[in-house]
């Protein structure tokens, strides 16, 4: 009997085409039996599925480690300049399909597996995400990675390696629950450990001002032991590293402050030094000032700071005895991107190193500081913005706060002279808040303390210059940048939508894959009809997959014939899952209202996860699933309309439905929205975008939620979002509703008409070039970092040309 078509084979064209020296499936079949035998000491009779997917892991991951080491030969005998992306997430996902496919070792590795009697898809299936990360800033970290390794940048991905990631959400009820995430329960094999590297924090103690300079002493020493994971280019030989930080006690850890309960307690309390890196926190949009999350902010700079120095001073460059004592070289082959305010604390961590440590006068450290350090903000919402109560600076890391002052006062005076007398500038541009609690703002901290900043959207980058830092952009208008966000389209395309890869691939060539500008040329293609056909047909064959998955996973059936209507994102007021539902309640009443009308049918699909101390977010939740409840138990309304929450919405589940959407909601209130890199990817992969500007039926939709029409069993049970609403509608989702409303009608009337809605997913797909994250990439090397891109590839391990 053949073989069943799998995406696998539908990436077999874009895998082989054009490569020299696929690996031979036989050799693979040996290195998995390997593995299976003398790294897992399994056999066969006892193996089990998840050996099986570890077997196979560590075959892909020896096609890493020659390429992976020749790499860091490459940059020590280059020396080139390094850049530094220093992020409290990476929502890496999966790591095994991706690899194969930058290794273009898919093809080989599928039919290797099947003659081992296994399913590629099966083993796959069983990875743990990555969720280091809670949505958009760490799954961009994780396409920046992927983009400076394609391009040929010397960079490196500086993070924490959390035991526990974001939660796993489960719906019991239709409430949201959380669960621990315990990706490493059974290991991962993508990481080396490299107790060598490990490097001392310290936290608390008191400062010491002598003859010989300022100490800080007495201090609690925790260990940064790291990590080592490999991000390989796309089919460059290239691989970069990502070094994540876990936090280790000192053998010695509390012996002294602890001895009272004796040696036992002692070591029990090692885990108060090891919750560092236990946990991500889950917060979304919202500052929280807890000790744990300012342990972990110093924890990753001051750790990756040591490790900067020290490959700084191993390099080449570095080891000359004139650059031993004169570090003022640094900027010219070190770049430190802040990704948004969490790693703000390396500014004044570089001082304290350079100042403290290194002996420097305090304006050559200012200056090798600022030229080396930007800073990229995330968002415009005042209450995500950091701002740590100075009393805990002062208990925590006392030494950090006397540098944070003395920065401070240093650039007040210097706004002093630009405008006398203007003591309320001075007031709005100090790094110092004052209050009932005085607080430390790190947004003013990285901008003051940066060379570059970035927003990460045009509309994004005009309002933090026009608003939240425009006393700062007055001050140096050359400092602010844009830099719109990107996506990669080997995790993002070829890898979650072989199909629609392939089709783009007939007409116009691989070349799209690292140079996504080339989409441009599916223009000419817009009006010829088998390519719609073909762009359709992959659609529809998503779409028949997700139904199947849905299926399988949460015992719906859905009309594959149906608009898939998805709004995919954490669960946030400014995101505006609200507005969706209350479209959703109005096309079930127009439905009921008028049952023999030709209705466009849509499966509505919410999905994202709600901070668990996020109440709000919560019970928008509860809504969506009692919406469900209601509509999707109607047989008046039967298949014409769906609504399904999507329950653990993440990486992995986002590779499932974005390639099966037809239509995209990106509805969030005009100006609060970053970048919005989500809609990038359903733009990609064929997805309409519904994204009103500022978009009466209102008064029934809100009447049936205050009066228990979904809730029949507890009335009151959506008061508080109703009284939201009603009275602090703070994101505008009145004020649109009704302009929502036509828009969503002009959907479902286009949508009827196949070919027309398949030129415009045409076009869509045509235009999603300049949304690369390549191209992202690229402006922050010759724009920030003072540095070139290079597609230029290295040698392979089995090259005879290849270093020793």
């Amino acid at each position: 009997m053949a073989k069943p078509l799998t995406d696998h084979d539908k990436r077999k064209q874009i895998s082989v085409r054009g490569l020299a020296g696929v690996e031979n499936v036989a050799d693979l079949k040996t290195n998995f039996n390997r593995h299976l035998h003398f790294t897992l000491v399994k056999d066969r009779n006892v193996a089990t599925k998840r050996d099986y997917y570890f077997a196979l892991a560590n075959t892909v991951r020896d096609h890493l480690v020659g390429r992976w080491i020749r790499t860091q030969q490459h940059y020590y005998e280059k020396d080139p300049k390094r850049v530094y992306y220093i992020s409290l997430e990476f929502y890496m996902g999966r790591t095994l399909q991706n690899t194969m496919v930058n290794l273009a070792l898919e093809n080989a590795c599928d039919e290797a597996t099947y003659q081992l009697g296994l399913d590629m898809e099966e083993l796959q299936d069983i990875e743990e995400d990555a969720g280091l990360g809670n949505g958009g800033l760490g799954r961009l970290a994780a396409c920046f990675l992927d983009s400076m390794a394609t391009l040929g940048l010397a960079a490196y991905g500086y993070g924490i390696r959390y035991e526990f990631g974001i939660f796993n959400q489960k719906i019991v009820n239709g409430w949201q629950v959380e669960e621990a995430d315990d990706w490493l329960r059974y290991g991962n094999p993508w990481e080396k450990a490299r107790p060598e590297y490990m490097r001392p924090v310290h936290f608390y103690g008191r400062v010491e001002h002598t003859d010989e300079g300022v100490k800080w002493v007495d201090t609690q020493v925790v260990l940064a032991l790291p990590y080592d994971t490999p991000v390989p280019g796309y089919r460059n030989n290239i691989v970069n590293t990502m070094r994540l930080w876990s936090a280790k006690a000192p053998c010695d850890f509390n012996l002294k402050d602890f001895n009272v309960g004796g040696y036992i307690q002692a070591v029990l309390d090692r885990n108060l030094a090891e919750n560092i890196s236990r946990v991500l926190y889950p917060n979304d949009n919202f500052f929280e000032g807890k000790e744990l999350r300012l342990k972990q902010e110093y924890f990753v700079v001051a750790a990756t700071l040591q490790d900067i120095i020290r490959r700084f001073k191993a390099s080449k460059f570095g080891s000359t005895e004139f650059v031993r004592m004169d570090l003022s070289t640094l900027p010219e082959k070190v770049a430190i991107q802040l990704n948004d305010t969490h790693p703000a604390l390396a500014i004044p961590e570089m001082m304290r190193i350079l100042v403290d440590v290194e002996k420097l006068l305090w304006d050559q450290a200012w200056d090798i500081v600022v030229h080396t350090c930007a800073y990229t903000n995330h968002t415009v919402l005042p209450e995500a913005l950091e701002r740590w109560p100075v009393d805990l600076f002062h208990n925590l890391l006392p030494r950090h706060l006397e540098i944070i002052y003395e920065i401070n006062r240093r650039h007040l005076e210097r706004i002093g002279k630009l405008y006398p007398g203007d003591m309320d500038r001075l007031r709005r541009m100090s790094l110092i808040e004052e209050g009932n609690v005085k607080k430390i703002n790190m947004a003013h901290l990285c901008i003051v303390g940066s060379h570059a900043v970035n927003g990460v959207a045009r509309i994004h980058s005009e309002i933090i210059k026009d608003t939240i830092f425009k006393d700062f952009y007055e001050v140096d208008p050359d400092k602010f940048q844009n830099k719109t966000n990107g996506i990669t389209p080997r995790r993002w395309l070829v890898m979650c939508n072989p199909g629609l890869a392939e089709v783009i691939a007939e007409r116009i060539g691989e070349d799209y894959i690292v140079d996504m500008d080339q989409l441009k040329k599916l223009l000419k293609f817009v009006n010829d009809d088998a390519f719609i056909a073909d762009v359709a047909k992959v659609k529809q064959e998503n779409k028949l997959k997700f139904a199947a998955h849905l299926e399988e996973h949460y015992k719906v059936k859905i009309n594959p014939d149906s608009m898939f209507d998805v709004h995919v994102k954490r669960i946030h007021e400014y995101k505006r899952q609200l507005l969706n539902c209350l479209h959703i309640i109005t096309f079930y009443n127009r439905i009921r209202k008028e049952p023999q009308k030709k209705w466009t049918p849509r499966t509505i699909m919410i999905g994202g996860k709600a901070a668990p101390g996020y109440h709000t977010a919560k019970m928008i939740i509860r809504l969506i699933t009692a919406i469900g409840d209601i509509v999707n138990n109607d047989p008046i309304v039967g298949d014409r309309l769906k609504v399904i929450f999507l329950e653990n919405y993440r990486v992995t589940l986002a590779e499932k439905i974005i390639p099966a959407s037809d239509l995209s909601e990106q509805i969030s209130t005009a100006g609060t929205e970053a970048s919005g890199t989500g809609n990038m990817k359903f733009m990609l992969n064929g997805a309409l975008t519904i994204g009103p500007k500022y978009l009466y039926r209102l008064k029934q939709a809100m009447d049936q939620i205050s009066g228990g029409f979904f809730s029949p069993n507890q009335a009151d049970l959506f008061k508080d979002l109703v009284s939201m609403l009603m009275h602090h509608d703070r994101f505008k989702v009145f004020a649109d509703y009704e302009d929502y409303i036509k828009c969503q009608d002009k959907v479902s009337a286009l949508y009827k008409n196949p070919k027309e809605w398949t030129k415009k997913v045409i076009h869509n797909i045509a235009g999603s070039g300049k949304f690369s994250s390549d191209r992202t990439i690229s402006q922050y090397a010759r724009e920030i970092w003072d540095m070139e891109p290079s597609l230029e590839k290295i040698a392979a391990p089995d090259d005879p040309r290849s270093f020793n």
